[in-house]
């Protein structure tokens, strides 16, 4: 059985008796803050990986997101987030509503949501440059862009 290194976001930094009593159920390396953690993990798949070690600590940490740390063979990284039980079943309602079960429910919905971020991202730089360009020569704009890349100061 293969081996999956997980990322694990807290909601809250752990306390020192919790971080403890983790350790003793699987092997966990902290930051500085202990607000994310990495372990390694041995099962059949990512899925898997984060199941079992979802299982194994949400009696014993705040878990905010369990996470894959390297995209698996298509690309993607899995995420596991643990909702609260009120989230939980709002999620499982409007699946219901949309007769998908939870998880793709929720695949789409986060796709839909990235998608519609860099929409508009990229419409609020284009207005950003469209602004810049009536305001400015290109030569000036190169210039500056130029300067921020290299982090020169203005005026060399």
């Amino acid at each position: 059985m293969p081996h999956h290194a997980l990322e694990i976001t807290l909601t809250r930094p752990a306390t020192q008796a919790e971080l403890a009593r983790a350790v003793r159920i699987m092997p966990l390396a902290a930051n500085h803050n202990a607000t994310r953690l990495m372990t390694v993990m041995k099962a059949k798949n990512p899925d898997r990986a984060l199941s079992r070690a979802h299982h194994r600590l949400k009696e014993l940490l705040p878990l905010d997101v369990l996470a894959t740390h390297y995209p698996a063979p298509d690309g993607h990284v899995l995420l596991t987030p643990a909702f609260s039980p009120t989230a939980d079943a709002f999620i499982r309602r409007a699946a219901e509503q949309m007769g998908q079960p939870p998880r793709i429910f929720l695949e789409q919905t986060i796709h839909h949501a990235l998608a519609r971020h860099a929409r508009q991202e990229a419409q609020r730089l284009d207005r950003a440059l469209q602004f810049l360009l009536a305001h400015t020569t290109p030569d000036q704009l190169l210039a500056a862009v130029g300067r921020t890349l290299t982090h020169a100061p203005s005026g060399t």
